[in-house]
């Protein structure tokens, strides 16, 4: 592959951003994109590495012929030109490295905290962030592309915040981890690691009442929403304060 010059890294400030919807930021002030230049810098932004530019095309105009298509991309590669976003080779095709993009940054940041000790501060800082960014990317696109993504986003989101709140509970910070909890049931309400998490940070408290009442709330709308039960395992943080029965066929 033959890359091109490296573009200047000195030049204005671009920043990407794909978390809620897109933007395009330069020296901090937003610039217009035409929604097919959109596509393809969205496109380019989830790639790890340089793409084929036939692969481009056909997947962003799929329902064109390899002609139209590639004219397609051209064209929207065109508009973007004065922009500096995208990096161009004979063949392929990435994102201009100088770009800031706040997705790539907040998942950094979450991967960072899961496969790491990080320290209080970073953890605190991290679950701001996350409470913060929401769960969603690009809202009211619906490529299969965007799809896929966004359930990446929200699956390194929910785990992160798992890894977190009992981080967070270890510090003894219980009203920051009631926040991520929360947060993470609010994006998820049938995930049982965040009620579990919430039923640990009442428990912490000596909010027994409060754990209990968590967990019947949880039972009931995992019974009535897939007429399932809760796991043993948060059973089990109850079985000091209450007798909790295993219901028949109940996951052990």
């Amino acid at each position: 592959m033959t890359t091109p010059s490296v573009l200047n890294s000195s030049g204005p400030a671009l920043q990407l951003n794909l978390i809620m919807d897109f933007e395009v930021r330069c020296d901090g002030e937003p610039v217009p994109i035409a929604p097919a230049s959109q596509r393809l810098v969205c496109f380019l932004a989830f790639q790890p590495r340089p793409v084929r530019r036939t692969y481009v095309s056909g997947t962003l105009w799929y329902d064109a012929d390899d002609r139209h298509a590639s004219s397609s991309l051209r064209s929207a590669l065109w508009r973007l030109q004065p922009m500096e976003l995208v990096c161009v080779s004979n063949t392929h095709l990435w994102l201009n490295p100088c770009v800031q993009v706040d997705l790539r940054r907040v998942i950094d940041r979450a991967e960072g905290v899961l496969r790491s000790e990080p320290d209080a501060e970073t953890v605190f800082r991290v679950a701001q962030e996350l409470i913060e960014v929401g769960n969603d990317i690009l809202a009211g696109w619906y490529e299969d592309w965007v799809i896929v993504e966004r359930e990446r986003f929200r699956q390194v989101r929910l785990h992160a915040m798992d890894r977190i709140g009992e981080l967070l509970i270890q510090q003894g910070r219980w009203y920051d981890a009631l926040q991520v909890a929360l947060a993470a049931i609010s994006t998820e309400p049938l995930r049982e690691s965040a009620h579990r998490l919430l039923v640990k940070i009442h428990l912490q408290e000596g909010n027994i009442a409060e754990a209990i009442h968590q967990y019947r709330s949880y039972a009931e709308l995992l019974r009535r929403e897939l007429n399932g039960r809760p796991s043993a395992a948060i059973r089990e943080l109850l079985a000091p304060f209450v007798v909790i029965p295993a219901p028949a066929g109940a996951v052990r």
